[in-house]
């Protein structure tokens, strides 16, 4: 079965993917519309469908509806995905189809404007093994035009009795909170412009008709594949019908591309699961894993990051000491954290400076490279190339460097400035550092970290300065694609203060995200479970760190602890130096234990449960569960796996009990957590 088909009679293409349709036609006017997005169809079944029609009922309605692209041309009255603005003033487009091109699963839909040499062209891809279908938009125009808007895609879902917004909010330390509700008539926007993805939305969504739950009902979802800010509007209509757009930028930014100039946007990329939220999901880690993610049939190493340790106060007697309890733990990558170059004995100044602090370390940082080494792991270092502190050489010699805007003040933030990636130069300067460092220095692993949001986002002496939003991200791309390119070995995690830089694009670059600062086991239950609506566990950095939490001050076991932080990829954050004897002996018995279920939970398949995780492997099943603060008499229903063989039997690991799957997914899994923060960790393999 082809995987794009076209039907030239009725003028309209099928896409199809293992599990789903997509049908796009053209209107009478060209307009590009969706038909259909769901399951799969055949070709008979996509040419029968209804044409596309008008909607409006009065002259005060969209004569428009389902459009792959919303212009501002005619009786549209959604919000646009595309504004231009030509040399006579005039706007929007009036589409006139040029032609396609299928090759493969990529299609590739044509068209130019009827007054103006301008051209559009809507490109799909679908995948043999992935149920995502990605889209993005390629502008090209021979005269100079005004870019007000120009989304990845718009998408139409089909006419429901209601609709329920899923998708993300919070804030530093509280990312990933999961939030679903109805979606009012009118506009919802969801949006960041921080010039980073940012911790108080994410650019995901996901749609039901307010019936739909982990294994049931119908959901349609979106993801943009862009680390920097960004737009969502979802328009629901009166009338009933519900459509979104997308794509990088935030209102009110302008971008003048020259004439034949090509003006590539993101991909925005959807899913349509029959069975619920986790079935969603389960698309969504399927593709991340096979199509976005560099590396991803590797393992992630347990970690452990010296920043709860020791914070500023970093030197290579105490990184030494810190190595030699992480390696009797299992570790296998030890990360020195913040503070080990140039004058950076606080947040206030160094950044910038990346020279090996010579007071800390005195021979530079190859004795203590060659000790992790010979510990038997790999050795990482924290990085935050994008940002500099007033109080450092670089920003004595290139105050220029960084993002400002004459007549206005520099606002800090974390007492840093953002170096302006925009600029050729500043790259440039970014790239030969790392290089080096990583060259000079044998660095396995970088932790990319970026504090603090644009502000004063100018290019002084450049009428395109709104173009800085989109090249910084794409800067930052090139470098970690180079980066990559020369040091095959090398491994980067993201980071922007927690998850404020959690996406599709930046994961394309990286091997994992620091999930959030907040390493409190019970709030990070929550930050998971959001986080795990779109991206895997195999990205998902977890630590397990000291008790009370550091920065909530709650006391729980060990033992749930790292419960919690298996759900992941494992790492270690705590001081382990003031950690007793019998709680280092407990973790590295929890590490040996995690790195036994650790292709379980990093290449498995993925079920959310009540209060608990399942991952399934192959014949390996793991199960995570946690019960926070007990209640008196509070009822704890049985935990009820999913997704099992109904006719197999399920051996225990640990205890040899067998179990017949249609037991556990009927009667559930008999568990003891009896207490304040009681946890579980099952092993079943099939028998």
């Amino acid at each position: 079965m082809r995987s794009v088909t076209f039907d030239a009679s009725s003028r309209r293409w099928l896409l199809r993917t293992p599990a789903t349709g997509y049908v796009v036609a053209l209107a009478d006017d060209d307009a590009p519309r969706c038909l259909h997005w769901g399951p799969v169809l055949t070709a008979e079944q996509a040419a029968g469908l209804p044409a596309p029609a008008a909607f409006g009922a009065s002259s005060f309605d969209s004569t428009a509806g389902e459009e792959e692209l919303v212009t501002e041309a005619g009786a549209r009255f959604e919000t646009p995905s595309l504004q231009v603005v030509f040399p006579g003033g005039d706007r929007g487009i009036e589409w006139r189809h040029e032609g396609h091109d299928i090759d493969g699963g990529h299609l590739t839909l044509r068209f130019s404007d009827r007054r103006h040499p301008f051209l559009v062209e809507l490109h799909y891809r679908v995948y043999e093994d992935s149920d995502v279908i990605e889209r993005w938009t390629v502008l090209r125009s021979q005269v100079p035009v005004t870019v007000l808007r120009c989304d990845s895609a718009a998408w139409s879902v089909p006419m429901l009795d209601g609709y329920r917004l899923s998708h993300v909010t919070g804030g530093w330390s509280s990312e990933h909170a999961l939030s679903r509700t109805e979606l009012v008539v009118g506009e919802t926007t969801l949006t960041s412009r921080r010039g980073v993805t940012s911790h108080h939305a994410n650019p995901w969504l996901m749609i039901d008709g307010g019936d739909a739950g982990e294994g049931h009902g119908e959901v349609w979802s979106c993801a943009l594949a862009w680390s920097g800010s960004w737009r969502v509007t979802l328009t629901r209509t009166p009338s009933g019908r519900l459509s979104w757009t997308g794509g990088f930028g935030h209102e009110g930014l302008t971008w003048r591309p020259a004439p034949g100039e090509e003006w590539v946007t993101p991909v925005s990329a959807g899913v349509y699961a029959p069975d619920g939220y986790g079935e969603a999901s389960r698309r969504w880690h399927d593709h991340v894993a096979r199509h976005v993610l560099p590396r991803p049939e590797e393992l992630r190493p347990v970690v452990y990051n010296a920043w709860e340790a020791v914070g500023f106060d970093v030197n290579e007697a105490n990184q030494r000491d810190l190595a030699r309890l992480a390696a009797g733990a299992g570790v296998e990558l030890f990360v020195m954290d913040d503070a080990w170059f140039g004058g950076r004995t606080s947040d206030g100044a160094g950044l910038g400076d990346w020279w090996v602090n010579e007071e800390r370390f005195p021979d530079g940082l190859s004795p203590l490279i060659d000790e992790v080494h010979r510990l038997g792991m790999r050795f990482g270092l924290w990085v935050e190339p994008e940002m500099v502190n007033p109080d450092s050489d670089l920003y004595r010699a290139h105050p220029d460097w960084v993002l400002h805007m004459p007549g206005r003040s520099r606002t800090l933030l974390r007492n840093q400035l953002v170096l302006n990636f925009a600029r050729p130069d500043v790259a440039d300067w970014a790239h030969k550092w790392l290089h080096k460092l990583v060259s000079e220095h044998a660095v396995d692993f970088l932790k990319w970290d970026f504090n603090r949001a644009f502000t004063e986002a100018g290019l002084p002496g450049d009428p395109d300065q709104d173009r800085l939003w989109i090249d910084h991200v794409r800067a930052v791309y090139s470098i970690m694609d180079r980066l990559r390119a020369d040091h095959p070995h090398l491994r980067i995690e993201a980071c922007a203060g927690g998850g404020g830089r959690t996406d599709l694009g930046i994961l394309a670059r990286t091997d994992q995200v620091w999930t959030s600062d907040n390493t409190d086991a019970h709030d990070r239950i929550a930050i998971q479970r959001g986080f795990s609506q779109v991206y895997p566990a195999r990205v998902m950095a977890a630590w397990v760190t000291d008790s009370p939490n550091p920065l909530t001050g709650r006391a729980v076991p060990l033992r749930f602890r790292f419960h919690v932080a298996m759900a992941g990829a494992l790492g270690l954050g705590g001081d382990l130096a003031r950690w007793s004897e019998a709680e280092l002996s407990e973790a590295a018995e929890l590490v040996a234990v995690y790195k036994d279920i650790r292709p379980v939970v990093q290449f498995g398949r993925l079920w959310r449960l009540p209060y608990g995780v399942q991952y399934v492997h192959g014949d390996r099943i793991a199960v995570l569960a946690w019960r926070g603060p007990a209640a008196f008499g509070a009822p704890l229903p049985p935990l009820r796996l999913a997704g099992l063989d109904p006719l197999a039997r399920y051996r225990d690991e640990d205890t040899g009990a067998v179990h017949h799957g249609a037991v556990l997914m009927s009667r559930g899994l008999p568990l003891d957590l009896r207490g304040d923060y009681a946890s579980a960790l099952v092993r079943l393999r099939a028998c």
